[in-house]
């Protein structure tokens, strides 16, 4: 995890959707832009490019 454990546990609470990638809080049923029900939580680690 990062450095700053208030902007970890934000991170912790965003829901991004599989469809078109737009940002939803955490008990969203469905996307607030497409309307998708596929939701993954956000990632918590780093990736670095190779």
């Amino acid at each position: 995890m990062g450095k700053f454990a208030v902007a970890d546990a934000a991170l912790s609470k965003i829901w991004v959707c599989k469809k078109c990638k737009a940002r939803n809080k955490a008990g969203a049923e469905k996307c607030r832009k497409c309307g998708s029900k596929y939701l993954r939580p956000k990632r918590k680690d780093t990736r670095v490019k190779k």
